[in-house]
């Protein structure tokens, strides 16, 4: 009986010892792990930190002078990061070269792509392209269409703009006058969201008309050229905007040659402490008065480096502040902003 019961106990131990062993090897065999591998690539996923990274920094264009600023503002950040490499791309204002610069960064499998758009709906496939193939994607300025993109750095166009028609509302007073509008690129969101919020800023001023509003593209050159055409068509103008300090410069210039800069007020936006910016032309008698538009440079590379580095989750929007430069404040500007 004794006999009986011992081996019934170790018949027991053993089938008990097998199916442990049967049990084991099924969890070791699931395929968790080929799952997560066949799963699409995001920019979002956490990468293991290396000892150099590459940026790829594709430009709009290099025709205004404050995207020059930003590139040289990138460069200058980049500079604190031993482990960042930055090469840059100049799209020329032209969509389809643009695209073929960031279809280039994908092959060249950037570690991270910095892009200012220079139109929203033309690059926002690409754009996709590349935050689907796990690359984080840093917009600038000019946003694209979606959210496939890890972090959008910029001012508010619409607070910009309607400040400047305050500005307008509040200068020209109870008599209003006419104004000019020179606007940025056609189907950028700045040359929408700059107009859009000037509108809503004059509101308050019945008088004011918008006698021409012509695009010049963000170019000093063909603001000039446009600017000499509606002074040629309006015998009367009080105040000229243009989206930017460059375009409002042209109109100046137009203006100017055509000995009529005396008549009118020029306002822009942008805010640059450089020699050819609009703080220096504020202190110079051109411009009358200006709204700050920062570049965001230096936080995109700050940004790019806190999420690589340090594996931080990047907030999906920084909105930068503004501020009004006019002649009372210009030479404190021209200051705190770093210029001479």
């Amino acid at each position: 009986m004794r006999k009986v019961f011992l081996t019934s106990v170790f018949m027991l131990m053993m089938t008990s010892l097998f199916t442990a062993c049967g049990s084991t090897t099924t969890t070791s065999t699931s395929t968790p792990a080929a799952k997560d591998s066949a799963a699409p690539a995001t920019a979002e996923a956490s990468k293991p930190k290396k000892s150099s990274y590459l940026i790829g920094m594709s430009q709009a264009n290099l025709g205004e002078p404050w995207r020059v600023t930003m590139n040289a503002q990138i460069a200058e950040a980049a500079k604190k990061y031993p482990d960042f490499k930055v090469v840059y791309a100049d799209a020329a204002q032209d969509n389809s070269k643009q695209i073929a610069d960031v279809e280039n960064f994908i092959q060249q499998k950037v570690d991270l792509l910095i892009i200012s758009p220079n139109e929203a709906k033309p690059l926002t496939a690409v754009v996709k392209k590349a935050y689907d193939a796990g690359i984080p994607v840093i917009t600038l300025d000019r946003r694209v269409e979606g959210d496939s993109f890890t972090q959008h750095i910029g001012a508010d166009n619409v607070i910009i703009g309607k400040g400047i028609g305050e500005w307008v509302a509040k200068t020209l007073g109870d008599k209003g006058g006419n104004v000019v509008e020179i606007k940025g690129l056609e189907g950028t969101s700045g040359q929408k969201e700059r107009h859009d919020g000037f509108m809503e800023g004059i509101k308050s001023n019945p008088n004011i008309k918008i006698i021409a509003a012509q695009n010049a593209d963000w170019l000093r050159d063909k603001a000039i050229s446009v600017m000499e055409g509606i002074l040629q068509a309006n015998k009367k103008i009080d105040v000229v905007f243009g989206h930017n300090d460059p375009m409002a410069e042209g109109a100046y210039t137009a203006a100017k040659n055509a000995g009529r800069e005396k008549e009118m007020l020029f306002v822009g936006a942008d805010g640059l402490p450089t020699p050819d910016g609009s703080i220096k032309s504020i202190l110079a008698g051109r411009l009358n008065a200006t709204y700050v538009y920062p570049t965001g440079g230096q936080e995109a590379i700050d940004n790019a480096h806190k999420l690589l580095t340090e594996g931080s989750k990047l907030e999906k929007q920084v909105i930068l502040g503004t501020q009004e430069i006019n002649k009372d404040n210009a030479a404190e500007m021209l200051k705190k902003y770093g210029g001479q």
